[in-house]
């Protein structure tokens, strides 16, 4: 009687491993779909934010990205940080707004000469370059110029939405809804503004922006 209560407890240790190696391969593959997931949301985000930082003068998106660590001390915001950081964001939105209206053009030597646009065409910043007046008038101010600068101050806070350490910074402890939103605007703005720049492309090459080989 003893051998087979050993024998049928051992059958019964045999039936349990089957059991719990399954659960730990359960386990084990939700685990592995959990990071999958986090990994592709994480690219997506960089993917999202490089595409939109193409849109938005580059010395002003590397500035952003190299003092909102500093500023917010990575997320972690006391009232001064917070008003530094509402500082740089306010400063580069302000950057990203002007430099719409500044534009260039190559003198006979293909050298690069940056101006601003104005109602009465492009004023030459250096002013000991002369330039055709005809030339300057094709580079006038433009409705078009506007919407632009007001776009591009959208696609600047989208990319600053997509910075986790500005998130945290002001929203330290975000309910699910608020959750929600900062995770959907950023992504409903970048799609709208990148439709408009697509359906009504920018013409200028201002400061910070590439430039054309014309």
């Amino acid at each position: 009687m003893a051998m087979d209560m050993i024998k049928v407890e051992d059958q019964n240790k045999d039936q349990e491993v089957p059991l719990l190696s399954s659960d730990h391969t359960i386990i084990k593959l939700r685990d592995t779909a959990e990071r999958n997931f986090v990994q592709k949301a994480i690219n997506q985000t960089f993917k999202s934010t490089a595409h939109l930082a193409n849109l938005l003068p580059t010395g002003t998106v590397l500035a952003f990205h190299l003092l909102a660590p500093i500023f917010t001390n990575q997320g972690h915001c006391d009232p001064i940080s917070r008003s530094m950081a509402s500082a740089l964001v306010a400063l580069c939105g302000l950057s990203c707004f002007l430099l719409c209206f500044t534009d260039s053009i190559r003198d006979g030597s293909g050298n690069v000469i940056y101006g601003v646009a104005t109602l009465g065409g492009l004023w030459i910043i250096d002013g000991s370059v002369c330039v055709l007046p005809e030339l300057r008038e094709a580079y006038r101010l433009k409705f078009i110029d506007f919407l632009h600068a007001f776009m591009s101050v959208l696609v600047f806070a989208a990319v600053a939405l997509f910075d986790q350490n500005v998130v945290d910074c002001f929203y330290p402890a975000p309910s699910e809804q608020a959750k929600e939103v900062l995770t959907s605007l950023p992504v409903g703005i970048g799609v709208m503004c990148s439709m408009f720049f697509i359906a009504f492309p920018s013409k200028r090459n201002g400061i910070g922006f590439p430039l054309s080989a014309n």
